[in-house]
């Protein structure tokens, strides 16, 4: 039998060669992404998308334990309210809602396939029906875009009360938003007390100090409207009061330690184009009810008063969406609880008196024109923005006018970035893709606190990197924020293909 040979190692010198990619933000920076614009669609984004099953991503939390929660949170509201009535009619059509809740429940916690949305006479069924045929055809819960997959389970939820024939608007998530407001009072009059008089420039001051003074109230209240993002509902399941406190701290000391936490600043940008708008007009696309709604309403005013801004369209949501998205319920129920309420039992006379003069010029605004809410079918489709100048160009047309949109909140990032793994030194305009690039396209800023996968904007992807290493789950925290900016295309007249 011949003697076998010891297997011998050749070594080779690698030295020449490209080095290794060292961490996932290169990668990405070096792989075949991002795709170009033909060979991208809402199954596959510019760079990979984040999935269910993607255990090293919050989508796998939320798809298999956050969600799942917040459902079951909602039944227990429901059946609260059914304890509460009288009529049978009325009690046997809501325990139907019930029933089909349970059914989605069990298809969210099965992980079953993506079924077509039953039309109940909403204006978004085509949009959504279109959008599962061409694109997710057999997905399920966890093999689709998380983005899609978890807007999806809010639809179906919806369709679960818009079918009934007594509880088509019900809203599940209105007592706790509700709630979260209430217990927020240090807050609500920490800026209620300071902006209740009208404001007005110093007298005396050079046009440059005036200047100076403008924006540093700017500063100040976009980083209250930036951090107003961090009481989300669907993230503080069970918060105690004092966590709702911490967070919703609006004292200057605190705004200047966390503006270091402003990972991609471009507020001193944004201050270029609102300071030079001599009455123009601000879009606000809103994120969260309660305590942030009355943030972007604090901001809303001070721009009018300062004449900076004549007109301001506020953009909600015609469902209740992702716990405490905005709807025109929220909206009148904050305003006529500023004016009305008796939400904090324990407040003096003079704050009370505050907030009631608050409420009341925002009343006045709303009659006058200057503040316009709307709520577009668009914004509770499963599409990312990306999609909107196709998908509803009306829309389009419409931001187009507008000097300036401001996009509140995480979601609202997640859809103007198409919510997948880019670089995180991608620049902004590049993440947005359409949003920045058409003719028409109008100045866009994001106004986010940090609390998904997807970071875009920052300087370099070594500061991505080192929070990787130092600070594990830092994506997810709320302790970090970015304020990005796109100038956009002004002024070139909007085309359609």
């Amino acid at each position: 039998m011949a003697e076998t040979k010891p297997v011998t190692k050749t070594i080779l010198s690698l030295g020449n060669l490209p080095p290794k990619p060292k961490s996932a933000n290169e990668l990405g920076s070096m792989a075949a992404f991002p795709r170009t614009p033909s060979r991208v669609d809402p199954n596959n984004p510019p760079w990979p998308a984040y999935r269910g099953y993607h255990e090293y991503s919050f989508a796998y939390a939320t798809m298999g334990k956050r969600l799942p929660t917040i459902l079951g949170k909602a039944i227990d509201d429901v059946i609260r309210t059914l304890n509460e009535q009288s009529d049978e009619d009325i009690i046997v059509d809501l325990s139907e809602c019930i029933k089909r809740m349970d059914v989605l429940m069990a298809d969210l916690t099965g992980n079953k396939k993506l079924r077509p949305i039953i039309d109940d006479n909403e204006a978004d069924v085509a949009l959504w029906n279109k959008e599962i045929a061409r694109y997710f055809q057999g997905k399920d819960f966890m093999n689709a875009p998380w983005l899609f997959a978890e807007a999806y389970k809010y639809r179906r939820l919806r369709e679960c009360f818009s079918v009934s024939k007594y509880w088509k608007e019900y809203d599940v998530f209105f007592r706790q938003k509700c709630d979260t407001f209430a217990r927020s009072a240090e807050a609500v009059f920490e800026l209620s007390t300071r902006f209740a008089i009208p404001w007005k420039q110093a007298e005396g001051l050079t046009p440059e100090l005036q200047a100076a003074a403008k924006k540093a109230i700017f500063r100040e209240l976009t980083q209250i409207c930036l951090w107003g993002n961090s009481t989300d509902l669907s993230l503080l399941i069970n918060m105690t009061e004092e966590d709702i406190k911490k967070l919703q701290s609006t004292g200057g000391d605190h705004l200047a330690a966390t503006e270091k936490n402003i990972l991609g600043n471009n507020i001193d940008e944004v201050w270029e184009i609102v300071s030079t708008l001599e009455g123009g007009r601000v879009d606000f696309v809103l994120d969260n009810a309660g305590f942030e709604l009355y943030c972007d309403m604090v901001y809303a005013d001070w721009l009018i008063q300062s004449g900076l801004v004549k007109t301001i369209h506020f953009h909600g949501k015609r469902l209740p969406w992702f716990v405490s998205d905005v709807t025109k319920k929220d909206w009148s129920w904050l305003i006529n609880s500023c004016v009305y309420g008796h939400l904090f039992p324990t407040a003096s006379e003079a704050e009370i008196a505050s907030l009631r003069v608050l409420g009341e010029r925002w009343k006045a605004y709303e009659r006058s024109g200057q503040w316009v809410y709307e709520q577009h079918p668009f914004w509770c489709t499963g599409y990312t923005f990306w999609d909107l100048a196709a998908e509803a160009p009306d829309l389009f047309l419409h931001l187009s006018k507008s000097d300036l949109v401001m996009f509140k909140g995480d979601l609202n990032h997640r859809k103007l970035t198409y919510d997948c793994a880019a670089p995180a030194a991608t620049t902004f305009e590049q993440a947005i893709g359409p949003m920045a690039s058409l003719a028409g396209a109008p100045p866009v800023v994001s106004l986010r606190t940090v609390k998904s996968d997807v970071v875009v904007g920052l300087p370099s992807n070594e500061i991505a990197d080192e929070l990787d290493k130092t600070e594990p789950g830092w994506k997810i925290s709320g302790k970090y924020a970015v304020v990005l900016l796109s100038e956009g295309r002004p002024g070139e007249k909007v085309r359609f293909a």
